[in-house]
């Protein structure tokens, strides 16, 4: 049973609905208007109807038409690049059959785009990534549009692609939905010998061949990739909103329970519509508690700092404010208990094998960390979520109450013996703006830095830089006009093994940007996502080389140790980005409305009101 709930999560709760009343009763208002105005296929002329189940059988076009039993739309995100979304081809047919079982039906509503950023890393398409999210909750609205559906299915895995899905549907709240993931491809070379020899290559003591080598031994297979990044945090995300059945984030694509899990979550939101034995509109399920709890689950597992933007965005579309300043009094009383690179060396599923999610949430309940009052796929309150799915004899799953210890406790601690007593983000703030920094994989003795800057208007300005030798030396990188008004807020991932490469040469070294870092935010101090952006008058744009700054990831500091009149008077920077990256190939033309539109990051850097 789970102890009386922690007062502040209790408090952040309460503040958060407080705050949100008018906005969160607008939203619900309109689901509910919605479903009286609109409910689905009710309102379709007999030529609307015949138009969407023209290519159906026809059994299915006389349950879609005698409107009796649940039709459900399918969004998927499959293609076969994305190794996490390869499996994804197979999953309609699984779902079309088990709704027929229960004399139901399901169409694939429609397809939304999905982009590896493990492809774009580094790359110009790496500026559409961001705002990808954006477009697939606008792909998601138009796929659900025809409104013939009575349920949602959500077919996604990686980065921004889950928050898109999410966002779409909860334009949608009024009906159930539901998410199913592919699961993790298994063990490859070990995270540590990756970024060695990621690290030496940045400093041109290994070859292409090399690389490329333990490159591929990493990513070698579908499924997603098993580090800790974003796209596995977004499945701590969505189990914790109760989205998607408990316990089936981290089930590998070839396991047999992965298909009985995916044909469950059919059944379970075929229960949710209004045909079924259980109305329960995915407007339950997202809510104040829910979103609380995500966030405690992320924190407490080393979560991707993506979420700050995502889980902000997620909220305002449900009619809630979230904001970054709820998450760090979160992470103060949230303890760290998973260690998952790059937190630690082990992968996703040494952290399922350990326990995985149930013995996360059973640590967290018993400390009272998590809100017990929500609802999910799995019924009322948390009880389902501290058990594991097991395959049955018969092929259907079951879940059972994992009351076993950690199986390894360098990866997955109790409550009582956690890696650290604070969930490892912290909000920075100071003279240069607001941003936040991920302390978990930063070692005590790199997060109080206090040195010159250099400072530089893109990743490869910083790379060259680096491959001179001009940054051998205590510095502050300052890595300015990545934000999402200037150029989409890439990832800046190339930055990692140059900066691990200084500090391990004995220099302090750090990093402030107004870009990203990720999931993959490794050993260096980096204050990231710096708002308001260098390109919307942000004190970024005054800063010049030589300048000392003071970060301190600890307090929460982040301080140019310059007269606040002197750096006023400073005419703020220009950005002119140079000829390969202007924003007007390889599709990025196209994204110059959105790059306009752009809100800040502490809002979510949505181009979304």
């Amino acid at each position: 049973m789970p102890q009386t709930i922690n007062t502040t999560v209790e408090a952040v709760t309460e503040r958060i609905r407080t705050r949100s009343q008018q906005t969160r009763q607008t939203y619900l208002s309109n689901a509910q208007r919605t479903m009286a105005r609109f409910p689905p296929r009710k309102t379709l002329s007999c030529g609307n109807i015949a138009h969407a189940f023209a290519a159906c059988s026809a059994p299915d076009k006389t349950r879609i038409a005698g409107m009796q039993t649940a039709n459900l739309g399918i969004v998927t995100a499959y293609n076969d690049m994305l190794s996490a979304h390869q499996p994804l081809q197979s999953y309609p047919d699984i779902i079309k059959a088990t709704a027929a079982e229960h004399d139901c039906t399901a169409q694939v509503a429609g397809g939304v785009p999905a982009m590896c950023d493990g492809v774009t890393q580094g790359q110009p398409g790496m500026e559409l990534s961001l705002f990808s999210r954006e477009v697939i909750a606008m792909a998601t609205a138009v796929s659900l549009s025809h409104n013939v559906f009575d349920g949602i299915l959500c077919l996604g895995v990686c980065d921004k692609i889950v928050p898109g899905l999410l966002i779409g549907a909860l334009q949608f709240g009024h009906l159930p939905a539901g998410f199913i993931p592919a699961g993790p491809m298994g063990p490859g070379v070990p995270n540590k010998t990756k970024a060695e020899v990621r690290q030496r290559y940045a400093q041109g003591r290994a070859e292409r061949e090399e690389l490329l080598a333990v490159e591929s031994g990493s990513y070698h297979s579908p499924g997603t990739c098993n580090f800790y990044g974003t796209a596995n945090s977004n499945q701590v995300m969505v189990e914790m909103l109760g989205v998607q059945l408990a316990g089936a984030s981290f089930v590998n694509p070839d396991d047999p329970l992965r298909e009985a899990l995916t044909k469950e979550t059919v059944r379970r939101v075929l229960a949710a519509t209004e045909q079924g034995n259980q109305p329960r509109p995915l407007t339950e399920l997202i809510c104040e508690a829910s979103l609380v709890n995500a966030a405690v689950a992320l924190l407490a597992s080393g979560g991707s700092t993506n979420h700050t933007l995502h889980l902000v965005a997620i909220a305002r579309a449900a009619g809630i404010v979230l904001t970054w300043q709820d998450l760090d009094e979160l992470s103060h009383v949230t303890p760290l208990l998973a260690r998952v690179y790059p937190n630690g060396e082990a992968d996703v599923n040494a952290f399922q094998q350990a326990g995985g999610m149930a013995y996360l949430v059973r640590e967290l309940r018993s400390a009272g960390l998590l809100n017990e009052d929500v609802h999910s796929l799995m019924g009322d309150g948390m009880d389902m979520y501290t058990r594991q799915p097991v395959l049955t004899g018969s092929g259907d799953v079951e879940w059972v109450e994992y009351d076993a210890p950690s199986q390894r406790l360098d990866v997955l601690r109790p409550i009582n013996n956690a890696f650290s007593a604070h969930g490892g983000l912290k909000l920075i703030h100071g003279n240069l703006g607001e941003g936040v920094v991920k302390t978990s994989a930063v070692k005590p003795e790199h997060q109080h830095i206090e040195a010159p800057c250099r400072v530089f208007d893109s990743q490869d300005d910083m790379v060259a830089a680096f491959k001179a030798g001009e940054l051998q030396q205590d510095v502050i990188a300052v890595v300015r006009f990545q934000g999402p008004k200037a150029n989409g807020m890439p990832e800046l991932h190339q930055l990692t093994p140059c900066l691990g490469a200084l500090q391990d040469q004995g220099f302090r070294v750090a990093l402030v940007t107004d870009g990203r870092m990720s999931g993959a935010s490794g050993k260096v101090a980096a204050a990231i996502h710096m708002s308001p952006e260098a390109l919307d008058g942000g004190p970024l744009a005054r800063l010049r080389d030589g300048d000392h700054l003071s970060l301190d990831a600890s307090t929460g500091l982040l301080q140019v140790l310059v007269d606040d009149d002197i750096l006023q008077a400073r005419d703020a920077a220009i950005f002119t980005p140079d000829e390969d990256t202007l924003p007007d190939s390889l599709g990025r033309g196209l994204f110059s409305t959105f790059r306009r539109a752009a809100g800040v990051a502490h809002n979510g850097a949505s181009v979304f009101d």
